[in-house]
């Protein structure tokens, strides 16, 4: 993940949270895929609506989204708004 959304976005600030043992039993975690928080300030994000900014970072996860990752919760935000 780090190195897909780091090549994508370019990010000035990327944490990444495995929140996973908190969804254990959970129907999406019994498949292996996890559970993440992701907060990302890059200037990819100035001038696009939320919307578009979750866009962007589905985009750079690309298939991850169907084989690694169950949940995902974004905080994406322009430098300015950090």
């Amino acid at each position: 993940m780090r190195e897909r959304i780091e090549s994508a976005l370019q990010p000035q600030v990327f944490d990444l949270i495995d929140e996973s043992h908190k969804h254990i039993g959970h129907e999406g975690a019994r498949d292996g895929r996890g559970h993440y928080k992701v907060r990302i300030v890059s200037v990819a994000f100035t001038g696009k609506a939320p919307l578009a900014r979750h866009r962007l970072v589905y985009e750079a996860l690309g298939d991850m989204m169907q084989t690694d990752i169950h949940a995902l919760s974004i905080e994406a935000r322009t430098p300015d708004e950090a």
